[in-house]
Protein backbone atom coordinates (compact mmCIF):
# COMPACT_ATOMS: atom_id res chain seq x y z
CA UNK A 1 0.00 0.00 0.00
CA UNK A 2 1.32 3.45 -0.85
CA UNK A 3 2.18 5.88 1.92
CA UNK A 4 1.52 8.94 -0.25
CA UNK A 5 -1.28 9.84 -2.64
CA UNK A 6 -0.26 10.71 -6.16
CA UNK A 7 -1.82 13.98 -7.22
CA UNK A 8 -1.11 14.45 -10.86
CA UNK A 9 -3.57 17.12 -11.95
CA UNK A 10 -4.80 20.11 -9.97
CA UNK A 11 -6.16 21.74 -13.11
CA UNK A 12 -9.48 19.93 -12.91
CA UNK A 13 -10.23 21.58 -9.55
CA UNK A 14 -9.33 24.96 -11.04
CA UNK A 15 -11.53 24.27 -14.07
CA UNK A 16 -14.43 23.36 -11.83
CA UNK A 17 -13.91 26.50 -9.72
CA UNK A 18 -13.87 28.69 -12.83
CA UNK A 19 -16.99 26.98 -14.20
CA UNK A 20 -18.73 27.51 -10.85
CA UNK A 21 -17.86 31.21 -10.88
CA UNK A 22 -19.18 31.54 -14.44
CA UNK A 23 -22.38 29.73 -13.40
CA UNK A 24 -22.84 32.05 -10.41
CA UNK A 25 -22.37 35.16 -12.56
CA UNK A 26 -24.73 33.99 -15.31
CA UNK A 27 -27.35 32.97 -12.77
CA UNK A 28 -27.13 36.36 -11.06
CA UNK A 29 -27.63 38.05 -14.43
CA UNK A 30 -30.65 35.85 -15.13
CA UNK A 31 -32.12 36.65 -11.70
CA UNK A 32 -31.56 40.37 -12.32
CA UNK A 33 -33.42 40.02 -15.62
CA UNK A 34 -36.28 38.23 -13.89
CA UNK A 35 -36.54 40.92 -11.22
CA UNK A 36 -36.48 43.65 -13.88
CA UNK A 37 -39.20 41.84 -15.85
CA UNK A 38 -41.37 41.55 -12.73
CA UNK A 39 -40.98 45.27 -11.99
CA UNK A 40 -41.68 46.20 -15.60
CA UNK A 41 -44.74 43.95 -15.75
CA UNK A 42 -46.02 45.34 -12.43
CA UNK A 43 -45.79 48.88 -13.80
CA UNK A 44 -47.42 47.85 -17.05
CA UNK A 45 -50.33 46.10 -15.33
CA UNK A 46 -50.86 48.57 -12.50
CA UNK A 47 -50.12 51.87 -14.26
CA UNK A 48 -49.83 51.79 -18.04
CA UNK A 49 -52.75 49.55 -18.91
CA UNK A 50 -55.35 51.26 -16.69
CA UNK A 51 -54.30 54.62 -18.14
CA UNK A 52 -54.52 53.23 -21.66
CA UNK A 53 -58.01 51.80 -21.14
CA UNK A 54 -59.23 54.96 -19.42
CA UNK A 55 -58.07 56.90 -22.47
CA UNK A 56 -59.82 54.38 -24.71
CA UNK A 57 -63.03 54.77 -22.70
CA UNK A 58 -62.92 58.56 -23.13
CA UNK A 59 -62.24 58.22 -26.84
CA UNK A 60 -64.95 55.58 -27.35
CA UNK A 61 -67.42 57.60 -25.28
CA UNK A 62 -66.86 60.53 -27.64
CA UNK A 63 -67.48 58.26 -30.63
CA UNK A 64 -70.67 56.95 -29.00
CA UNK A 65 -71.85 60.49 -28.29
CA UNK A 66 -71.12 61.45 -31.89
CA UNK A 67 -72.95 58.38 -33.25
CA UNK A 68 -75.95 59.11 -30.99
CA UNK A 69 -75.96 62.70 -32.19
CA UNK A 70 -75.91 61.53 -35.81
CA UNK A 71 -78.78 59.13 -35.09
CA UNK A 72 -80.80 61.90 -33.48
CA UNK A 73 -80.12 64.15 -36.46
CA UNK A 74 -81.09 61.36 -38.87
CA UNK A 75 -84.38 60.78 -37.03
CA UNK A 76 -85.22 64.46 -37.17
CA UNK A 77 -84.20 64.79 -40.80
CA UNK A 78 -86.93 64.53 -43.37
CA UNK A 79 -84.48 63.25 -46.01
CA UNK A 80 -83.64 59.95 -44.22
CA UNK A 81 -86.52 57.49 -44.02
CA UNK A 82 -84.75 54.68 -42.15
CA UNK A 83 -81.75 55.53 -39.93
CA UNK A 84 -80.44 51.93 -39.75
CA UNK A 85 -76.89 52.95 -40.64
CA UNK A 86 -76.83 55.39 -37.74
CA UNK A 87 -78.43 52.82 -35.41
CA UNK A 88 -75.74 50.29 -36.35
CA UNK A 89 -73.06 52.92 -35.71
CA UNK A 90 -74.52 53.56 -32.24
CA UNK A 91 -74.62 49.83 -31.45
CA UNK A 92 -71.05 49.41 -32.67
CA UNK A 93 -69.82 52.40 -30.65
CA UNK A 94 -71.69 51.17 -27.54
CA UNK A 95 -70.15 47.69 -27.90
CA UNK A 96 -66.67 49.21 -28.28
CA UNK A 97 -67.22 51.31 -25.16
CA UNK A 98 -68.44 48.29 -23.17
CA UNK A 99 -65.42 46.31 -24.34
CA UNK A 100 -63.05 49.04 -23.14
CA UNK A 101 -64.84 49.23 -19.78
CA UNK A 102 -64.61 45.44 -19.38
CA UNK A 103 -60.91 45.50 -20.22
CA UNK A 104 -60.33 48.30 -17.72
CA UNK A 105 -62.11 46.27 -15.05
CA UNK A 106 -60.02 43.17 -15.86
CA UNK A 107 -56.83 45.22 -15.87
CA UNK A 108 -57.67 46.70 -12.47
CA UNK A 109 -58.34 43.20 -11.12
CA UNK A 110 -54.99 42.00 -12.48
CA UNK A 111 -53.32 45.00 -10.86
CA UNK A 112 -54.89 44.18 -7.50
CA UNK A 113 -54.00 40.49 -7.76
CA UNK A 114 -50.51 40.98 -9.18
CA UNK A 115 -48.60 41.18 -5.91
CA UNK A 116 -50.54 38.34 -4.31
CA UNK A 117 -49.93 36.11 -7.31
CA UNK A 118 -46.39 37.08 -8.29
CA UNK A 119 -44.70 37.81 -4.94
CA UNK A 120 -44.55 34.17 -3.78
CA UNK A 121 -42.86 33.26 -7.05
CA UNK A 122 -40.52 36.24 -6.87
CA UNK A 123 -39.51 35.23 -3.34
CA UNK A 124 -38.27 31.94 -4.75
CA UNK A 125 -35.83 33.86 -6.92
CA UNK A 126 -34.69 35.71 -3.79
CA UNK A 127 -33.95 32.40 -2.05
CA UNK A 128 -31.99 31.29 -5.11
CA UNK A 129 -30.01 34.54 -4.97
CA UNK A 130 -29.29 33.91 -1.27
CA UNK A 131 -28.09 30.41 -2.16
CA UNK A 132 -25.80 31.85 -4.83
CA UNK A 133 -24.45 34.58 -2.57
CA UNK A 134 -23.85 32.41 0.48
CA UNK A 135 -23.52 28.69 -0.22
CA UNK A 136 -21.97 28.83 -3.67
CA UNK A 137 -19.66 31.67 -2.66
CA UNK A 138 -18.48 29.45 0.22
CA UNK A 139 -18.04 26.58 -2.22
CA UNK A 140 -15.72 28.71 -4.35
CA UNK A 141 -13.71 29.67 -1.26
CA UNK A 142 -13.50 25.98 -0.22
CA UNK A 143 -12.23 25.05 -3.67
CA UNK A 144 -9.48 27.66 -3.33
CA UNK A 145 -8.53 26.20 0.05
CA UNK A 146 -8.57 22.67 -1.36
CA UNK A 147 -6.27 23.81 -4.16
CA UNK A 148 -3.84 25.36 -1.68
CA UNK A 149 -3.82 22.27 0.54
CA UNK A 150 -3.31 19.89 -2.38
CA UNK A 151 -0.64 22.14 -3.88
CA UNK A 152 1.23 22.17 -0.56
CA UNK A 153 0.77 18.40 -0.23
CA UNK A 154 2.02 17.88 -3.76
CA UNK A 155 5.14 19.97 -3.08
CA UNK A 156 6.04 18.06 0.08
CA UNK A 157 8.79 15.54 -0.53
CA UNK A 158 7.82 11.90 -0.20
CA UNK A 159 9.01 10.19 2.98
CA UNK A 160 11.83 7.76 2.40
CA UNK A 161 10.65 4.26 1.74
CA UNK A 162 11.35 2.00 4.63
CA UNK A 163 13.32 -1.04 3.65
CA UNK A 164 12.17 -4.38 5.03
CA UNK A 165 14.64 -5.78 7.50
Amino acid sequence: MADQARISNLDSIESFRVALIVFINKTRQALDSVQDAVKKTRGWVQTEQPAYWQQQIRMRQKKLDQAQQELMSARMSEFIDNPTVQQMAVRKARAALEEAQAKLDRTKAWGRDFDRTIDPLARKTDSLRDYLDSDLAKAVAYLVEIQKILQAYNETPAPPASSPS
